[in-house]
């Protein structure tokens, strides 16, 4: 299911006239110009499932950490779905996913075919995803240790796990995988923010038979990054979408329907 065909036919004023609202975001952008209504990233037109952001103790942080967690709608509590771990951007928090419309993007992938699964995502801070080498704030062992048990304690599968995450959190999503080949069924990354100095990159033949997928727009200053990890990897990745687009969250909303799809196929028991 691509947003093209979430779109497809008319949306009514009634929708558009409730600004902030599914119908606004939905409706075409003439109409929302001859309103003086400003742009909006996309979101479908999907229920919300079971939606929590509840605050959790991190030990690898050292603090209390904000978890959100979302299953599909018609769902239940999600017992036994496995789950995507989402890593936020730098400018990110767990607590903005709700309003990102996550649930709604989940729900709509999962009315299109995707296998079920839950989203599952914490508090990272700004490490990109890496050990504070100046404390004890370690948000790359919260996921890769502590996650699974949160998992579990919810009554997720937390051994069928994939990775996804933006900028920063396409980075720290990419470097786990490195790290820990073994932790994450698939990895989804969106305009990761590497640099050509990264060992992400030197360290891309680590991901030999992990299912990637990356999608980054020809406008974004980690474009040229971007290629040069694709170059590096030991097989080109599952997917590759280099298209018109920025650093932003337009562009990520545009490709969020077609990760969830490739991202459930790998989660499949």
């Amino acid at each position: 299911m691509t947003r093209r065909r979430l779109l497809t036919g008319s949306v009514g004023l009634g929708g558009v006239a409730a600004a902030g609202g599914v119908g606004y975001a939905l409706a075409p952008p003439r109409l929302k110009a001859r309103l003086g209504l400003g742009p909006e990233p996309f979101v479908p037109d999907a229920p919300v499932g079971q939606v929590r952001l509840e605050s959790v103790t991190s030990q690898a942080r050292g603090r209390d950490v904000q978890l959100f967690t979302a299953v599909p709608d018609g769902y239940g509590d999600g017992a036994g779905l496995p789950a995507v771990v989402v890593l936020h951007g730098a400018s990110a928090t767990a607590a903005d996913y709700p309003a990102y419309g996550l649930a709604r993007f989940l729900t709509a992938a999962v009315a299109a075919g995707a296998e079920p699964f839950v989203l599952a995502g914490a508090d990272g801070g700004v490490l990109r995803w890496e050990p504070d080498p100046t404390s004890d704030d370690d948000p790359q062992a919260m996921v890769v240790d502590e996650m699974p048990r949160w998992l579990e304690d919810r009554g997720f599968d937390g051994e069928r796990r994939a990775l996804w995450g933006w900028s920063m959190g396409g980075y720290g999503s990419l470097r786990i995988a490195e790290l820990q080949p073994e932790w994450a069924r698939a990895v989804a990354a969106f305009s990761p923010a590497i640099d050509s100095s990264d060992a992400v990159i030197s360290d891309a033949p680590a991901l030999v038979g992990l299912p990637i997928g990356l999608w980054c727009g020809t406008e974004d200053s980690f474009y040229g990054p971007a290629q040069e990890f694709v170059a590096a990897l030991p097989q080109p990745p599952e997917i590759t979408s280099f298209s018109e687009g920025g650093h932003s969250r337009y562009y990520w909303n545009d490709q969020t329907l077609d990760a969830f799809g490739f991202l459930a196929k790998h989660l499949t028991a």
